[in-house]
Protein backbone atom coordinates (compact mmCIF):
# COMPACT_ATOMS: atom_id res chain seq x y z
CA UNK A 1 0.00 0.00 0.00
CA UNK A 2 1.28 3.48 -0.92
CA UNK A 3 0.16 6.44 1.19
CA UNK A 4 1.25 9.97 0.18
CA UNK A 5 1.22 12.39 3.11
CA UNK A 6 1.76 16.11 3.54
CA UNK A 7 1.31 17.76 6.94
CA UNK A 8 -0.65 14.83 8.40
CA UNK A 9 1.14 14.52 11.76
CA UNK A 10 -2.13 13.91 13.58
CA UNK A 11 -3.32 11.14 11.26
CA UNK A 12 -0.39 8.94 10.24
CA UNK A 13 0.01 6.81 13.39
CA UNK A 14 -3.64 5.77 13.60
CA UNK A 15 -3.79 5.19 9.84
CA UNK A 16 -0.68 3.02 9.77
CA UNK A 17 -2.03 0.87 12.60
CA UNK A 18 -5.35 0.51 10.77
CA UNK A 19 -3.53 -0.66 7.64
CA UNK A 20 -1.65 -3.23 9.69
CA UNK A 21 -4.92 -4.58 11.11
CA UNK A 22 -6.60 -4.63 7.69
CA UNK A 23 -3.83 -6.75 6.12
CA UNK A 24 -2.98 -8.88 9.14
CA UNK A 25 -2.30 -12.44 7.96
CA UNK A 26 -1.62 -11.36 4.37
CA UNK A 27 1.76 -10.56 2.78
CA UNK A 28 1.99 -6.79 2.37
CA UNK A 29 4.08 -3.69 2.83
CA UNK A 30 2.96 -0.14 3.50
CA UNK A 31 4.96 2.72 2.05
CA UNK A 32 4.31 6.18 3.44
CA UNK A 33 5.78 8.90 1.24
CA UNK A 34 6.24 12.17 3.11
CA UNK A 35 6.06 15.02 0.59
CA UNK A 36 8.31 17.45 2.48
CA UNK A 37 5.85 18.04 5.33
CA UNK A 38 6.30 21.18 7.41
CA UNK A 39 5.08 19.61 10.66
CA UNK A 40 6.12 16.47 12.54
CA UNK A 41 4.72 13.96 10.02
CA UNK A 42 8.09 12.45 9.12
CA UNK A 43 9.16 12.12 12.75
CA UNK A 44 5.84 10.48 13.66
CA UNK A 45 6.33 7.93 10.87
CA UNK A 46 9.91 7.15 11.87
CA UNK A 47 8.77 6.51 15.44
CA UNK A 48 6.38 3.80 14.16
CA UNK A 49 8.98 1.70 12.36
CA UNK A 50 9.94 -0.39 15.38
CA UNK A 51 6.27 -1.11 16.10
CA UNK A 52 5.25 -1.88 12.49
CA UNK A 53 7.92 -3.91 10.65
CA UNK A 54 5.98 -3.72 7.36
CA UNK A 55 6.23 0.07 7.37
CA UNK A 56 8.61 1.78 4.94
CA UNK A 57 9.07 5.54 5.07
CA UNK A 58 10.24 7.56 2.08
CA UNK A 59 10.61 11.33 2.12
CA UNK A 60 10.89 14.02 -0.52
CA UNK A 61 13.43 16.79 -0.07
CA UNK A 62 11.05 19.20 -1.82
CA UNK A 63 7.25 19.23 -2.00
CA UNK A 64 6.32 17.72 -5.35
CA UNK A 65 2.61 16.97 -5.03
CA UNK A 66 0.41 13.94 -4.48
CA UNK A 67 0.94 12.38 -7.90
CA UNK A 68 4.73 12.46 -7.58
CA UNK A 69 4.52 10.99 -4.08
CA UNK A 70 2.39 8.14 -5.43
CA UNK A 71 4.90 7.60 -8.21
CA UNK A 72 7.79 7.53 -5.74
CA UNK A 73 6.02 4.89 -3.68
CA UNK A 74 5.01 2.81 -6.70
CA UNK A 75 8.55 2.73 -8.04
CA UNK A 76 9.84 1.57 -4.64
CA UNK A 77 7.10 -1.04 -4.10
CA UNK A 78 8.04 -4.72 -4.27
CA UNK A 79 4.61 -6.33 -4.75
CA UNK A 80 2.62 -6.95 -7.93
CA UNK A 81 -0.51 -5.22 -6.63
CA UNK A 82 -0.44 -1.52 -5.83
CA UNK A 83 -3.00 -0.11 -3.40
CA UNK A 84 -3.21 3.65 -2.95
CA UNK A 85 -4.72 5.46 0.01
CA UNK A 86 -4.96 9.14 0.93
CA UNK A 87 -3.20 10.14 4.14
CA UNK A 88 -6.13 12.05 5.64
CA UNK A 89 -7.73 8.94 7.16
CA UNK A 90 -11.12 9.51 5.53
CA UNK A 91 -11.02 6.15 3.76
CA UNK A 92 -11.14 3.05 5.94
CA UNK A 93 -8.16 0.75 5.20
CA UNK A 94 -10.39 -2.20 6.15
CA UNK A 95 -12.04 -1.77 2.73
CA UNK A 96 -8.75 -2.24 0.85
CA UNK A 97 -8.56 -6.08 0.82
CA UNK A 98 -11.92 -6.25 -1.02
CA UNK A 99 -10.50 -4.10 -3.81
CA UNK A 100 -7.43 -6.33 -4.04
CA UNK A 101 -9.58 -9.46 -4.27
CA UNK A 102 -11.73 -7.90 -7.01
CA UNK A 103 -8.58 -6.95 -8.95
CA UNK A 104 -7.10 -10.44 -8.71
CA UNK A 105 -10.40 -12.05 -9.72
CA UNK A 106 -10.47 -9.88 -12.85
CA UNK A 107 -7.04 -10.98 -14.04
CA UNK A 108 -4.53 -8.90 -16.03
CA UNK A 109 -7.19 -7.33 -18.28
CA UNK A 110 -8.69 -5.56 -15.25
CA UNK A 111 -6.23 -2.75 -14.68
CA UNK A 112 -7.82 -0.80 -11.85
CA UNK A 113 -10.43 -1.20 -9.11
CA UNK A 114 -11.47 2.10 -7.54
CA UNK A 115 -13.35 2.91 -4.39
CA UNK A 116 -16.83 4.41 -4.66
CA UNK A 117 -17.46 6.49 -1.55
CA UNK A 118 -20.80 6.01 0.18
CA UNK A 119 -22.33 8.81 2.28
CA UNK A 120 -19.38 11.15 1.91
CA UNK A 121 -18.44 12.93 5.12
CA UNK A 122 -17.41 16.18 3.45
CA UNK A 123 -18.93 19.64 3.36
CA UNK A 124 -21.94 20.32 1.14
CA UNK A 125 -19.89 22.57 -1.16
CA UNK A 126 -17.18 19.95 -1.56
CA UNK A 127 -19.70 17.22 -2.42
CA UNK A 128 -21.41 19.44 -5.02
CA UNK A 129 -18.10 20.51 -6.52
CA UNK A 130 -16.99 16.90 -6.77
CA UNK A 131 -20.27 15.83 -8.39
CA UNK A 132 -20.01 18.55 -11.04
CA UNK A 133 -16.34 17.83 -11.68
CA UNK A 134 -16.92 14.10 -12.00
CA UNK A 135 -19.78 14.69 -14.43
CA UNK A 136 -17.73 16.97 -16.70
CA UNK A 137 -14.73 14.67 -16.57
CA UNK A 138 -16.79 11.56 -17.32
CA UNK A 139 -18.47 13.23 -20.31
CA UNK A 140 -15.17 14.38 -21.81
CA UNK A 141 -13.02 11.33 -21.03
CA UNK A 142 -15.67 8.59 -21.19
CA UNK A 143 -13.88 6.72 -18.42
CA UNK A 144 -17.07 5.43 -16.71
CA UNK A 145 -15.68 6.58 -13.35
CA UNK A 146 -18.35 7.85 -10.96
CA UNK A 147 -15.92 8.77 -8.17
CA UNK A 148 -12.39 9.23 -9.47
CA UNK A 149 -11.54 11.39 -6.44
CA UNK A 150 -11.54 8.47 -4.02
CA UNK A 151 -7.94 7.86 -3.01
CA UNK A 152 -8.50 4.16 -2.31
CA UNK A 153 -7.63 2.21 -5.46
CA UNK A 154 -6.05 -1.14 -6.35
CA UNK A 155 -3.99 -1.60 -9.53
CA UNK A 156 -1.47 -3.93 -11.02
CA UNK A 157 1.83 -2.17 -10.39
CA UNK A 158 3.09 -3.05 -13.86
CA UNK A 159 0.01 -1.39 -15.38
CA UNK A 160 0.34 1.75 -13.26
CA UNK A 161 3.97 2.21 -14.28
CA UNK A 162 2.88 2.21 -17.93
CA UNK A 163 0.71 5.27 -17.40
CA UNK A 164 2.26 8.55 -18.60
CA UNK A 165 3.31 10.60 -15.60
CA UNK A 166 2.20 14.21 -15.12
CA UNK A 167 1.31 16.34 -12.12
CA UNK A 168 -2.25 15.61 -10.87
CA UNK A 169 -2.39 12.32 -12.77
CA UNK A 170 -3.85 10.65 -9.67
CA UNK A 171 -7.20 12.28 -10.55
CA UNK A 172 -7.30 10.55 -13.93
CA UNK A 173 -6.18 6.98 -13.24
CA UNK A 174 -9.35 5.28 -14.60
CA UNK A 175 -9.00 7.17 -17.89
CA UNK A 176 -5.30 6.34 -18.10
CA UNK A 177 -6.07 2.65 -17.49
CA UNK A 178 -8.59 2.65 -20.32
CA UNK A 179 -6.01 4.40 -22.52
CA UNK A 180 -3.88 1.27 -22.12
CA UNK A 181 -6.78 -0.95 -23.14
CA UNK A 182 -7.48 -2.08 -19.58
CA UNK A 183 -10.83 -2.50 -17.87
CA UNK A 184 -11.84 -0.70 -14.69
CA UNK A 185 -14.24 -1.62 -11.91
CA UNK A 186 -15.51 0.02 -8.72
CA UNK A 187 -16.33 -1.22 -5.22
CA UNK A 188 -18.37 0.66 -2.63
CA UNK A 189 -16.28 1.83 0.32
CA UNK A 190 -16.90 3.74 3.52
CA UNK A 191 -16.02 7.39 4.07
CA UNK A 192 -15.24 9.12 7.35
CA UNK A 193 -14.82 12.68 8.63
CA UNK A 194 -11.31 13.99 9.03
CA UNK A 195 -10.00 13.28 12.52
CA UNK A 196 -7.16 15.80 12.36
CA UNK A 197 -5.70 18.49 10.14
CA UNK A 198 -7.20 20.30 7.18
CA UNK A 199 -7.87 19.45 3.54
CA UNK A 200 -5.21 20.68 1.11
CA UNK A 201 -7.79 21.30 -1.62
CA UNK A 202 -10.61 23.75 -2.22
CA UNK A 203 -13.15 23.76 -5.06
CA UNK A 204 -11.45 26.79 -6.62
CA UNK A 205 -8.00 25.23 -6.52
CA UNK A 206 -9.33 21.98 -7.98
CA UNK A 207 -11.13 23.85 -10.76
CA UNK A 208 -8.06 25.82 -11.82
CA UNK A 209 -5.89 22.70 -11.92
CA UNK A 210 -8.50 20.43 -13.49
CA UNK A 211 -9.31 22.58 -16.52
CA UNK A 212 -5.78 22.45 -17.88
CA UNK A 213 -5.37 18.81 -16.88
CA UNK A 214 -8.58 17.82 -18.70
CA UNK A 215 -7.34 19.35 -21.93
CA UNK A 216 -4.07 17.48 -21.60
CA UNK A 217 -5.70 14.14 -20.80
CA UNK A 218 -8.11 14.49 -23.73
CA UNK A 219 -5.03 15.00 -25.92
CA UNK A 220 -3.31 11.96 -24.39
CA UNK A 221 -6.34 9.76 -25.00
CA UNK A 222 -6.53 10.91 -28.60
CA UNK A 223 -2.86 10.07 -29.18
CA UNK A 224 -3.08 6.50 -27.86
CA UNK A 225 -2.73 3.77 -30.49
CA UNK A 226 -3.28 0.21 -29.30
CA UNK A 227 -1.84 -2.73 -31.25
CA UNK A 228 -4.48 -5.27 -30.25
CA UNK A 229 -3.15 -8.75 -29.44
CA UNK A 230 0.63 -9.07 -29.58
CA UNK A 231 1.86 -12.37 -31.05
CA UNK A 232 5.31 -13.94 -31.17
CA UNK A 233 5.45 -16.51 -34.02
Amino acid sequence: MVVPVFDEEGNVAALAREIARAFDGRPYEMIFVDDASRDGTLEALKALKSELPQLRVLSHQKNAGQSRALRTGAEAARGQVLVTLDGDGQNDPADAPALVERLKAGGPSLGLVGGLRLRRQDSWSKRIGSRIGNGVRRRLLRDDAIDTGCGLKAMWRSAYLRFPYFDHMHRFLPALAKREGLKTDFVEVRHRPRASGQSKYTNWRRLKASLGDLVGVVWLLGRARLPGQVNEP
